[in-house]
């Protein structure tokens, strides 16, 4: 593929720009489907969701509350004093021209037990999905009156009002991480590469890989639904894989010129080489992709089908209009140079002289630096025995700093689980029927009497559609757990003895609690799966592209020591709180629970992506005839350099998400930057090189009751590779077990 594309590159370059723009044309076309509430979570939430979706009823306006609340002293809610306050607020949101159906706490006994306190309820006018494009002026108009009447609490919280400020949040978030890492990644790549043609090559690979792939997900979403955050991740996996098969390739040519080659064998090699090891790495990270195939969940879904395919297109440009580009340029690549960054490496074969000499100190004491190495990951893994994983509360997620927040807070108080109730779907042939009623008022009663909730318990009849919905507000309000334990009396002890009496009747309880509780389920169902998916397919790709049975076991065992390491920094810091000051993630006590899954799934194909990349050159190494010690040390030497830059390029972007708003996505980034870190040092660096070293001819061991599997090795020393200096290298040989 490269030796085709070097010969006809202006056809291969050509070619390259026209699937971009065809398949963004065509996507654009055919636009993008995003997925349902009830694809997003499965369980009774979903199954809740599709009964209201299905009747009709999921369209209802979006409903909002004002709660207003003495803030001390003697005043009640019947003063007149009170009561004139509860007007203008009434008028307020009527006078914005945006509600409807405002209700007066007065006519419909919205008061709290103590007095104190009123809820004003209320739709927003028009389509609910643009609501919180929508409630800015009535949200403007609640704070004018809590800004006349400093002795009064007056806040505004609802589904309109909390969706813009998470929306806002999220946007916000992702538009600044987006910004942030092009400009990031060129500037390292600038460091690395001395020269802006260069450094410019890695970052429009990735940009027109992601381009080309987002056309050709909005096709496939007509299918499979996708998302915004599927869209994110993509951007975020689709640079660094760009990035990084894009420095394999570039390095090696560079390093094969340097070495005496000409322009045309240099790309031969780094084709046949590089190349390789970009194919390989590259199904590997699809591979572990589609682990997020196997959770149920359509947001996963979502982001592993467009993972795998931003992944497949960046490999895709890697091997063929990359080797195009560079047969182009030839020594034009060098364009643009930075004058007070000199070439690094020039005259060393391409090694770096740092790693050089730690590599040295761990070939001569390997039992130490491995034991040294592989204690430390242990010891940061230990504290992920006692990872506690959680739905994150608004607070949590977004501080309680933010005025939706404090209202959410304020309003359980007064009117505990009021903002937040359980949504009971009754769906029934006939819901006024008197068997139907009746099983109704049961449960209404029954959940009271359990302890489930405070009550009051409202109830809706939609007649025609044979419909009734509950909302019941949960005793524990705002404390999850507590919230969550009385979501499951209403399930297991509520239901089975009122609505479960009654024949052809079906109650699934919804409501964001249940929502929450229902994705944590599924995402522990699925670990399993997932897990054993991944490591399984990991394992036999690395059997089959080394040919090599101990290759393939240390390679998914220090992968999970590098995971490992990575779950145990985030209990550290987000649960246990140590050093959660320097990323402002104090009191959070808990991981989100989709977060270890998702790691689990990226980090394992990131990391086989250095790993791939490193084995293959010591393979490479072996098999022109130098020794095991020898081919360690001239592979990880050789890649140190290339591996470190795509390393900092992606620890400094993510590292951007550490700094965000959103604890989750605070999390996500320092659980991936803490691990790339780990992964291209202490594992590369350090613990592979001692292992393989202790190991010796056994790396490459292969039992002949194996020796049937398809060989899917290539022989890079076919290629006329560049001389490498060792002068005490034994004559060529074939590793044994490789099965040539």
């Amino acid at each position: 593929m490269g030796g085709w594309s070097a010969r006809h590159r202006w056809t291969a370059v050509g070619s390259w720009l026209l699937f971009v723009v065809l398949a963004l044309v065509i996507g654009s076309m055919a636009g993008r489907i995003d997925l349902t509430d009830r694809e997003e979570v499965p369980g009774e939430f979903g199954q809740a969701v599709a009964i209201l979706d299905d009747a009709g009823l999921n369209d209802e306006p979006a409903g909002e509350m004002v709660l207003v609340q003495a803030a001390g002293g003697s005043l009640q809610a019947t003063d007149p004093a009170f009561r004139a306050v509860v007007g203008e607020v009434v008028a307020a949101v009527e006078g914005t021209g945006q509600v409807a159906s405002v209700q007066s706490p007065y006519d419909v006994g919205a008061i709290s037990e103590d007095g104190r306190s009123v809820l004003v309820r209320f739709d927003m006018r028009g389509d609910p999905q643009t609501a919180p494009d929508r409630v800015e002026p009535v949200v403007e108009a609640v704070s004018g009156v809590q800004d006349k009447h400093k002795d009064l609490k007056v806040e505004q919280f609802g589904a309109a009002s909390s969706e813009k400020v998470f929306n806002d949040a999220f946007g916000s978030d992702f538009q600044r991480a987006e910004y942030s890492a092009l400009p990031v990644a060129l500037g390292i790549l600038l460091i690395a590469f001395g020269a802006l043609v260069a450094a410019l090559l890695p970052v429009l690979l990735a940009m027109t890989a992601f381009l080309a792939t987002t056309g050709l997900v909005a096709v496939v979403s007509h299918a499979v639904h996708m998302s915004d955050t599927a869209n994110s991740v993509m951007l975020l996996v689709g640079l660094a894989v760009g990035v990084d098969y894009c420095l394999f390739y570039l390095r090696r040519e560079r390093e094969e010129r340097e070495a005496g080659h000409d322009a045309q064998t240099a790309l031969r090699i780094a084709a046949a080489t590089s190349g390789r090891a970009v194919l390989v790495s590259g199904v590997t990270v699809i591979v572990a992709m589609a682990g997020m195939l196997f959770t149920g969940i359509g947001d996963f879904k979502a982001m592993g089908l467009a993972t795998m395919m931003v992944v497949a297109v960046a490999m895709f440009g890697s091997v063929t209009v990359l080797p195009a580009l560079l047969s182009l340029l030839g020594e034009r690549v060098e364009k643009g140079r930075i004058p007070f960054l000199r070439r690094r490496g020039k005259g060393t074969g391409g090694e770096s002289r740092v790693w050089r000499a730690i590599l040295g100190a761990v070939l001569r004491r390997p039992v130490v630096a491995a034991a040294v190495a592989g204690g430390a990951l242990v010891a940061l893994a230990v504290p992920a025995v006692g990872l506690n994983t959680a739905n994150l509360t608004l607070s949590q997620e977004l501080g309680d700093g933010l005025p939706v927040v404090r209202a959410y807070e304020d309003i359980n108080k007064a009117f505990p689980g009021g903002p937040d109730p359980a949504q009971v779907v009754v769906k029934a042939s006939d819901v006024t029927s008197p068997e139907v009623r009746q099983a109704i008022d049961a449960f209404s009663r029954a959940a009271v009497a359990e302890g489930a909730s405070p009550g009051p318990v409202e109830t809706e009849l939609h007649e025609k559609e044979g419909v009734a919905v509950l909302k019941v507000p949960l005793t524990g309000g705002t404390d999850e757990e507590k919230a969550e334990a009385s979501l499951k009396v209403l399930r297991d002890e509520v239901r089975p003895g009122t609505l479960g009496e009654v024949a052809g009747l079906t109650a699934p309880i919804g409501g964001s609690t249940a929502a929450s509780m229902d994705f944590t389920d599924k995402i522990g169902d699925a670990v399993p799966p997932v897990f054993a998916f991944v490591v399984a397919f990991a394992f036999l790709l690395m059997l089959l592209s080394f040919r090599s049975l101990t290759i393939a076991v240390t390679s998914i065992v220090l992968n999970l020591l590098s995971v490992g390491a990575a779950y145990g920094i985030l209990t550290i810091v987000f649960q246990h709180g140590w050093g959660a000051g320097l990323v402002g993630a104090e009191g959070v006590g808990a991981i989100v629970a989709w977060l270890p899954l998702f790691l689990f799934v990226i980090l394992f194909g990131l990391s086989m992506d250095y790993h791939v990349f490193v084995v293959s050159r010591i393979r490479e190494a072996r098999m022109r005839g130098l020794t095991t010690q020898g081919a360690i040390r001239h592979g990880i030497t050789t890649t140190a350099g290339v591996v470190t830059s795509a390393a900092v390029i992606m620890v400094a972007v993510f590292a951007i998400f550490g700094t965000l708003s959103m604890q989750s996505m605070k999390q996500m980034g320092v659980g991936l930057a803490a691990a790339v870190l780990i992964d291209a040092t202490v594992i590369r660096g350090v613990l592979l090189p001692a292992v393989m070293s202790l190991l010796g001819e056994r790396n490459w061991y292969l039992p002949k009751w194996l020796c049937w599997l398809p060989d899917m090795t290539h022989d890079e020393a076919a290629v006329a590779p560049a001389p490498v200096p060792q002068a005490t290298a034994p004559a060529p040989v074939e590793p044994s077990g490789v099965g040539r």
